[in-house]
């Protein structure tokens, strides 16, 4: 499989990676490309700017959640229709796991899919101190997949004079610079940028970071990079696509045949649907968890807590997914029909699945930054409250005490990232951080309900999804055989 592809990594944190990826997915829509991309690691925010760019979805992509294997289908899976593919990285190009492991990083991702990288270094205030830098990134480099350098915040005149000292001692392209642009800055909170929407004259920041980079870096020379990407292996990728499209075909079986018209008919009539929580405030979910939840049987439609006024009359369960409820605490708990008829779903044993700020939602009342505390949906016996710090940060393998929505000594991986803390955080599950060992109780795990902090990301268990909709089809199923309507 010929895919080219090529990833943005960093020296750290901060360094310019989402500014330059983002401008980079621009100009090579402007030239008529099939891009697709993906952001390395449990971020939510970064692929919300990748598709205000792009129009599509982008996709995580994260060793530790998934494994060599998987994260290399996963890839194969999105990037085999696309002209060029582009990986963003996370945070320092070799840091993963509790900052101390491969896995996670975005270099042992471009390890597992053999992608070429493009260094970004932030150069404000830097002069020849960026050669040894760059010196001992390459030599972490076991596998020279370092194949350009970009130089972030600093002068075209800076760049012109030290580009013959990184050419004459380096290996690498050195592709161009970024110049320190103030009034084009991607603002951040507690949880790391502000959603594009919430950004003003986002377009127009795209625009202009596109126009400065494709003046000051060798888009053609990079482009070049990335073509020259190896081929990935051919009986894997054949594996795959056959896999791919025996679930294609099945899931057409019937809409091409008279014959089967009806027998589609009836399967389609079974399929539960799980109404999934998407706007301002639930904003936070993975594009492949619906994904996996598709293919184990469910129809997805979404809802908005914020502006609905009920849960949709179809649905057979509930996935409150993590945001910025805390922002919108106020309009939250104004609306309440939608919390009166989540409570009553609840009561009616609706399978519900929410995380982070789904989960802060269902709490008695929720306390905004600012400390004023409102009413919310009453599901959890708790009240949720703002620490001013972070909580809980990092990843986590959760395993149910007793198991229901797991199988038996199955885990779940997920991370966890919050600044709000509960009454009430749950015992069904035991969560393990997986670097230092600790352990504790988590999550609200009643048959019908699996609610609490962690964000879990369903492909490295995708019998947790299996199992949620099977849930939602026999309260399908019950509620048919009841004949009772639950909302409006």
């Amino acid at each position: 499989m010929r895919a080219p592809r090529i990833l943005i990594g960093a020296t750290g944190s901060g360094s310019g990676k989402t500014t330059i990826t983002c401008a980079l997915l621009e100009i090579l829509k402007r030239q008529g490309k099939k891009v697709q991309a993906f952001k390395c690691g449990p971020d939510y925010i970064d692929p919300m700017f990748h598709r205000t760019v792009l129009g599509i979805p982008s996709k995580n992509l994260d060793t530790f959640f998934t494994g060599d294997k998987t994260t290399a289908e996963l890839f194969m899976t999105s990037a085999k229709n696309a002209d060029i593919s582009v990986m963003e990285g996370v945070m320092g190009l070799y840091d993963g796991l509790g900052g101390i492991r491969k896995e996670g990083s975005a270099y042992d991702l471009a390890t597992v899919t053999d992608t070429p990288v493009i260094l970004v270094i932030d150069a404000h205030g830097m002069g020849r101190s960026i050669l040894p830098l760059i010196a001992g990134f390459l030599a972490y480099d076991t596998n020279h997949l370092i194949k350009g350098i970009i130089l972030n915040r600093t002068s075209g005149a800076f760049f012109e004079t030290i580009r013959p000292e990184i050419e004459k001692s380096f290996p690498a392209a050195v592709l161009g610079y970024f110049p320190n642009q103030k009034d084009i800055l991607l603002e951040s909170r507690h949880l790391g940028l502000k959603r594009p929407e919430e950004i003003d004259r986002m377009a127009e920041k795209l625009s202009k970071t596109a126009d400065i980079l494709e003046k000051t870096v060798d888009i053609e020379r990079l482009i070049a990079i990335a073509e020259s990407a190896e081929e990935l292996p051919d009986a894997e990728f054949r594996a795959l696509t056959e896999k791919t499209s025996e679930s294609a075909e099945n899931d057409m079986l019937g809409k091409n045949s008279s014959s089967n018209q009806k027998a589609c008919s009836q399967e389609n009539e079974k399929r539960p649907v799980i109404a999934v929580a998407r706007d301002e405030a639930f904003c936070f979910y993975y594009e492949d968890n619906l994904k996996t939840l598709e293919r184990a049987g469910a129809d997805i439609v979404f809802f908005s807590p914020l502006h609905d006024d009920y849960v949709p009359k179809e649905a057979n369960a509930l996935l409150l997914v993590g945001g910025y409820p805390e922002l919108y605490a106020k309009e939250l708990s104004e609306n309440k029909t939608m919390l009166a008829d989540i409570k009553d779903r609840a009561e009616r044993k609706m399978p519900i699945v929410a995380e982070c700020g789904g989960f802060m939602y269902l709490h008695r009342t929720m306390e905004d930054t600012a400390h004023h505390v409102y009413e919310m949906a009453g599901v959890v016996p708790g009240d949720c409250f703002y620490t001013g710090k972070l909580v809980r940060f990092g990843y986590i393998e959760l395993t149910e005490k007793e198991a229901d929505f797991l199988p038996e000594n199955v885990s779940i991986k997920g991370h966890e990232f919050h600044y709000f803390d509960s009454t009430a955080n749950g015992d069904g599950c035991v969560a393990l951080k997986p670097v230092s060992g600790k352990k504790y109780d988590c999550i609200f795990d009643k048959k019908t309900i699996f609610v609490g902090f962690p964000h879990l990301y369903y492909p490295s268990a995708p019998q947790f999804a299996e199992n949620f909709v099977k849930k939602a089809k026999n309260y399908k199923l019950q509620k048919s055989s009841s004949g009772s309507v639950t909302g409006s």
